[in-house]
């Protein structure tokens, strides 16, 4: 016999279980912008999260096959790659989902050529360049490891274009497949070739691997055959918005990259290798979140620009759900940092302790100013993004080298943290005009991120006074119980007060 009270029990954890069923058939189910929404971001997320996951496993590996100044070597590569690759961006992408009529044939077709056409130039000059860049940092190596790693963006220059509407039709499945499945398949190869060659030359190929694996992915899940007849009024719409773009891409790959050119002539090139390694296990969940979310906002943005409340509401709610994410994860960097780098990468990485929390503030006010940058680009006004990118850039030409030649590579971040925020206030202020955004309610979100962040500072301090916990995996263990909690208190906080995940009808 069930007695009463056990029948109550019973009842409410019927209705509990009703209830959440059709909070998520009405979530996810329908063709409403909230569900198709969350629907792409599952999509998205489980993709990204498998990717980053083996990113973070791969490192984890070559840390050990590797010596660092693979890294070191890698890095200079990759930014050397990315700083060319910068000035001729013309966001391609962007505009073919923001502009209403970038379905048609013409447009898709005016956008492939101008992609892959501004691939090709790339690589050409970079191909005539590399003997320069290896003179300047005086490592013969560079020249053959820069024509052969940035044939990569050659390849990703030709991915079809109806990869992109798939993106703009809020299709995210597609193009999850594409760019997450190239991924996982990129590091599965790089993993491969490091146990084959032990030396940078398993990243370079596995580089061009990831870039080749996509390009074919596209194909096959989008196929598309590009045609020589360019629509010529396409191809000016598509330009047009590009006109917004035009020296943002260089400007952000000097916040980005400047720090790399800069310590590269300080500090020896294994030096270099333990900062890269050790700022990447901050920038690892950085690019998934930061991928995930531009990703999916930039379409939903795009379909509700011309509602400006509605588009304020979302950013908030994104930026606040953000802050609950990632501020825990700074405390964690803070407290448990110098032993997580020993755990992954072994106890000579932990130099990087200092680096990584600084790259972590900096990626949580990026998270940030990235969903302010978001709601520009499907507003079609990119331009408004061009003051924060500008000041950001300039800062980061003060205060790297001084910086850096005083702090070592720590100085390096502590540049990028100060570029970050002072672009992020000239942001938030733009914001103000455009959708109405108010200093306060970020004031709001903020506080309520260190509400959540408060049980990891006390989870960690707990630690610290137990002497037989200091090994480092106790103390990692620790920490991310702490940021656990943390996180299950923010649901509670927004499961108690619904208003604060409002909808996005």
């Amino acid at each position: 016999m069930i007695s009463g009270e056990n029948q109550s029990w019973i009842s409410r954890g019927s209705e509990a279980l009703a209830r959440l069923r059709l909070g998520m058939q009405s979530l996810l189910g329908g063709d409403r912008l909230r569900a198709r929404v969350f629907r792409g971001g599952a999509w998205l997320g489980i993709g990204s999260a498998s990717e980053q996951s083996l990113r973070f496993v791969r490192n984890m590996v070559l840390a050990r096959l590797l010596a660092p100044s693979a890294f070191g070597t890698m890095a200079l590569v990759m930014s050397a790659a990315s700083l060319l690759q910068a000035f001729t961006e013309i966001g391609v992408r962007e505009a073919l989902i923001q502009n209403p009529k970038g379905r048609e044939p013409e447009y898709v077709n005016a956008a492939w050529w101008m992609a892959f056409g501004r691939s090709v130039f790339i690589y050409l000059i970079l191909f005539v360049l590399a003997p320069w860049v290896a003179k300047f940092y005086g490592n013969a190596d560079l020249t053959p490891l820069l024509r052969v790693a940035t044939i990569g963006l050659v390849l990703e220059g030709a991915i079809s274009t109806k990869a992109y509407v798939a993106m703009k039709d809020m299709r995210f499945s597609r193009w999850a497949a594409i760019t997450h499945g190239g991924g996982i398949l990129g590091v599965a190869t790089t993993v491969i070739l490091g146990f084959l060659f032990r030396d940078v030359w398993a990243l370079v190929i596995g580089t061009c691997a990831e870039s080749a694996a996509r390009c074919i992915l596209s194909f096959i899940i989008c196929p598309y055959l590009p045609s020589f007849n360019v629509d010529r009024a396409a191809f000016k719409q598509l330009l047009q918005f590009s006109k917004g773009l035009f020296g943002l891409a260089p400007l952000v790959i000097i916040y980005m990259r400047l720090d790399i050119f800069v310590l590269g002539k300080l500090i020896p090139t294994a030096a270099l290798g333990y900062y890269s390694l050790g700022i990447s296990v901050a920038q690892v969940p950085a690019v998934f979140i930061s991928n995930l979310l531009g990703q999916i906002f930039m379409p939903a943005l795009s379909h509700v620009q011309d509602d400006k409340a509605r588009v304020r509401r979302i950013v908030l709610q994104v930026t606040g759900l953000v802050m609950c994410l990632a501020m825990p994860g700074v405390v964690f960097a803070y407290f448990c940092g110098r032993s997580l780098l020993t755990l992954i990468y072994g106890h000579q990485y932990a130099v990087a302790a200092v680096p990584l929390v600084i790259a972590a503030c900096c990626a949580l006010i990026a998270f940030v100013n990235n969903q302010i940058t978001t709601a520009f680009y499907a507003a079609g006004t990119p331009q408004l993004h061009r003051l924060c990118v500008v000041m950001m850039a300039v800062v980061m030409m003060i205060l790297t080298y001084p910086l850096a030649r005083w702090l070592g590579p720590a100085g390096g971040q502590l540049a990028s943290l100060v570029s970050i925020t002072v672009g992020f206030l000239i942001q938030l202020n733009r914001a103000r005009h455009l959708i109405g955004i108010k200093v306060s309610q970020y004031r709001k979100l903020l506080l309520q991120g260190l509400a959540v962040s408060t049980v990891v500072v006390a989870t960690c301090l707990i630690a610290q006074t137990l002497t037989v916990l200091t090994r480092p995996v106790f103390t990692v263990a620790l920490g991310l119980l702490g940021c656990i909690v943390a996180y299950g208190v923010a649901a509670w906080m927004l499961i108690r007060n619904p208003r604060v995940a409002q909808d996005y009808t």
